[in-house]
């Protein structure tokens, strides 16, 4: 087997696909071992493979067998096989279950043929059904054999790809492959008789698609980013790009080769980078990388396959940005040596506010003051300058100018092989001006130490402020910013603080016997300027307090047991204006030094109990001594109320004993709840005297129920119209109508208020045939009663006025009927017919005199 490589076929290494079979290092192909060579030729695949280019071939190798001759003197049957159709027969027939005769006359089955792969190339243009093979088998003389395929790509997804005819056993494939879908595929053939009976075992069939240059390399990113420090030397790394193909890497298709294309800016050289055509990694190639000058570079990278070809491969581009960091390979400086302020620096500035800026060459660098001075510098404010700032306040006062020397360095050390200095100095002048500054209190905070109790007015001290504006006549003005208590005045020109009240240690303003307050100091300036000072007072205790008796309620039963109550004192001084105290009864009355007693058990506590054998139940008010050891002393009489009740063996007060301690007798309580029987039954009582009487108002009514006295009702109407001439009334409505239809068809409950009802009347309660005369009268004199003393009832013979009266009038006009001017009439009894009738009475009864 031949190979040539560019190295001279060196190195290159052989291997087969059958180990039956081996490949010298000089492409001499030999048996392994004895082995028996069927008569069909067997087809052998051999692989070259170069260790350093990694690149294989493959080739396949028929062998062509000739028959021996038998050594009893027979020729073989059959036909002599011409060279060429055995090449024929041996191009596309498979005999993978041949059978071979033993020298005996008996047949042996020989192992099955390991089949080669079968070779398929992607993309294929056809015609379709393409053949592939043919299998037979040899039995095929004899009977008849139907063949199949099963696997992937024939009776499993993706389904139908190869097909096989049944009868003379060749092989097809139905579409174009596609390598990048599916590499392989593993087919099994089949042999059946008529019967479906095995007639063979399976064979394996394994079909290879050739890889075809179909697909582009495609970059992982198409922008890729990268740094590189200026000034880097050749040979630097920078980055690494990648593209991966889809064909066959072991192939040419596969194998992707890189390089650049363009690069932006083509400064200091067009070539400042260099690719590795395999791996894909980007280095510098030449020197002169300089930040300041260039920043970033943009290089255009080509990935082809084909092994680079540029002629058959194909190719795609991906974007490197590079961009160029900086190093410290510059030294500040300060472009001018001298620098003037541009303002004057207001004294007591505070700490970073900037006044001058200082430009320098480089951004990392670091200022400092060489001049003795209380001034620095503060933060940066750009990429190459430094605020000058002050360090600390100054005072006008004290100097009106400095003279500074600035230096600046860097803050990392310079590049290896710079050869320069690594600091720049330059001379700064400062001018400060005068402003106007706040009084201060020299002392703040101010403490003085007197006794409580000191009279108003009295003179504490003199709080004064110092105005540190030397050069400025002002005069300074005092006033209270803080007096929680009002205790406190302060002289607005000198600052003299005297008391306005009593100073009371005990007061809820004072803190730990520290009364505070604070203080104004504001001069005249402009603009005005003010300070505060904070006076703090400790108020030495006095005893101006008598001591209080503990506690004021106490319980104790009313024979003398272990049974007593501790007492004590509290006083709102502190010592030694406290305890010990000293407890005692008054002498006055004399029956509570009778009944009780104190035993003193230490300086603040005591204990009270009885002195007789016994003390009725109740409660008792037992007034008590008590005095402090104050200088003088100060005493207090508080008076504790003591219950005494029964107790019980554990000496607990009984149930009973509580409420008859608490003042209560046997009788005051019987009469308690003898008045609340009593008030219980008056309220039943009344509610029975209640009920009854609302039952007797039900029960006397009047004859008539109220709501069908028309004569009761007044009718009020919105409209009475402009008289019988002006509209068209019919006046016949008004008279006794022929016909009650009309009336008895209305709908039961509607009708006027002052129509006699028709139909059924109404039934009342049967009276007896002969009443009493007291009955009736006393209900006319009722009801004569009830009308006269209602001013809002009509008379009985009260207008109606309707709104519609009908058409026409067959009376006369009313205005035409004339009123007697006669005086003879009498209309004074209009008065005895009571209040409803009193209007008509005033204005005809009273005579011609009216």
């Amino acid at each position: 087997v031949k190979f040539n490589n560019c190295a001279g076929n060196k190195g290159v290494r052989y291997e087969t696909n059958s180990p039956d079979f081996k490949v010298r290092a000089d492409g001499t192909l030999y048996a392994a071992h004895e082995l028996q060579v069927p008569p069909k030729p067997p087809v052998l695949r051999v692989t070259a493979w170069d260790p350093q280019s990694l690149g294989r071939r493959e080739a396949m190798v028929r062998f062509l067998v000739a028959e021996k001759p038998q050594h009893n003197g027979h020729k073989p049957k059959g036909r002599k096989t011409v060279p060429g159709e055995l090449a024929q027969q041996q191009s596309d027939t498979l005999l993978p279950w041949r059978q071979h005769q033993s020298a005996n006359g008996l047949r042996r089955q020989k192992r099955d043929w390991v089949i080669p792969p079968i070779n398929v190339p992607e993309n294929s243009r056809g015609p379709f059904p393409q053949q592939l093979v043919r299998i037979r088998s040899d039995k095929d003389k004899e009977i008849h054999i139907r063949y199949s395929i099963t696997g992937v790509g024939a009776d499993q997804p993706p389904m139908e790809v190869f097909s096989i005819d049944p009868v003379s056993g060749r092989m097809y494939v139905t579409r174009p492959m596609d390598r990048e879908e599916r590499a392989s595929y593993h087919l099994r053939a089949h042999a059946v008789d008529m019967n479906g009976n095995k007639v063979e075992n399976p064979i394996d069939l394994y079909i290879y698609v050739i890889d075809m240059n179909d697909n582009r390399p495609e970059f992982i990113n198409q922008v890729y980013n990268g740094s590189v420090d200026e000034g880097s030397k050749p040979g630097t790394y920078v980055m690494t790009v990648t593209a991966n193909d889809a064909d066959d890497s072991s192939t040419a298709n596969g194998m992707v080769r890189y390089r650049i294309v363009t690069q932006t800016p083509q400064s200091p050289s067009q070539n400042m980078f260099t690719i590795n055509s395999e791996t894909g990694d980007i280095v510098t190639v030449a020197a002169g990388l300089d930040r300041e000058k260039v920043q970033q570079y943009i290089v255009i990278v080509q990935a082809t396959d084909m092994e680079g070809n540029l002629n058959y491969g194909l190719s795609n581009t991906a974007t490197a940005i590079i961009t160029v960091t900086d190093v410290n390979d510059n030294p500040p400086e300060f472009t001018t040596s001298t620098v003037t302020a541009h303002r004057p620096c207001p004294e007591l500035a505070v700490n970073g506010v900037a006044r001058q800026q200082k430009a320098v060459r480089d951004a990392t660098c670091h200022t400092c003051v060489l001049a003795r001075s209380r001034l620095g510098f503060s933060r940066p404010v750009g990429p190459r300058e430094k605020m000058q700032g002050l360090a600390a306040a100054v005072d006008y006062e004290m100097n009106r100018a400095f003279m500074l020397t600035v230096m600046v360095s860097n803050q990392a050390p310079l590049a290896s092989g710079i050869q320069m200095s690594f600091q720049s100095t330059a001379g700064v002048t400062i001018s400060v001006t005068d402003v106007n500054e706040a009084p201060y209190f020299p002392t703040n905070h101010k403490l003085i130490r007197l006794e409580e109790g000191v009279p108003t007015g009295t003179v504490l001290t003199t709080f004064s402020a110092v105005d540190p504006d030397r050069f400025m006549q002002q005069a300074v003005r005092y006033s209270k910013l803080s007096d929680p208590a009002n205790w406190l005045n302060i002289n607005a020109t000198n600052g003299q603080i005297t008391t306005a009240a009593v100073l009371d240690r005990e007061s809820d303003y004072i803190k730990n016997n520290v009364y505070e307050a604070t203080f104004l100091a504001a001069d005249n300036g402009i603009p005005p300027a003010s300070g505060t000072g904070t006076l703090q007072i400790y108020l030495i205790d006095i005893n101006d307090n008598a001591p209080e008796l503990l506690p004021k309620e106490a319980q104790i039963c009313e024979k003398p047991n272990l049974n007593v109550i501790n007492i004590t004192a509290a006083d709102a001084d502190i010592d030694p204006n406290v305890g010990p105290f000293v407890f005692e009864l008054p002498s006055v009355p004399s029956a509570v030094r009778k009944n009780w007693t104190i035993t003193r058990l230490n300086g603040d506590y005591a204990q009270l109990s009885l002195r007789i054998m016994y003390l009725e139940a109740g409660v008792y008010d037992v007034p008590i001594i008590v005095t402090d050891s104050g200088n003088p002393p100060l005493y207090n009489t508080s008076v504790i109320k003591v219950k005494v009740c029964p107790c019980d063996e554990n000496g607990d007060c009984t149930t009973i004993g509580a409420v008859a301690a608490a003042g209560l007798g046997t009788g005051a309580i019987i009469a308690i709840l003898i008045c609340i029987i009593i008030l219980l039954t008056m309220v039943l009582l009344f509610v029975v005297w209640m009920k009854r009487r609302e039952k007797e108002r039900h029960t006397k009514q009047l004859l008539i129920d109220p709501e069908d006295d028309v004569r009761d009702n007044i009718l009020k109407y919105d409209e009475e119209g402009g008289g019988e001439e002006d509209q068209d009334y019919d006046l016949s409505q008004l008279q006794q109508p022929e016909t009650m239809e009309h009336v008895l068809n209305k709908t039961p409950g509607v009708r006027r208020v002052d129509e006699r009802p028709i139909g059924a009347e109404p039934q009342y309660p049967i009276r007896p045939v002969i009443p009493h005369p007291g009955d009736i009268g006393d209900f006319i004199n009722e009801g004569l009663r009830a009308a006269d003393n209602d001013p809002t009832a009509p008379p009985y013979d009260s207008l109606l006025v309707f709104d519609y009266e009908g058409s026409g009038s067959t009376a006369g006009s009313v205005s035409s009927l004339n009123s007697s001017s006669s005086g003879d009439q009498d209309y004074d009894y209009l008065n005895d017919w009571g209040p409803r009738f009193k209007k008509l009475a005033d204005m005809y009864g009273g005579g011609e005199e009216d």
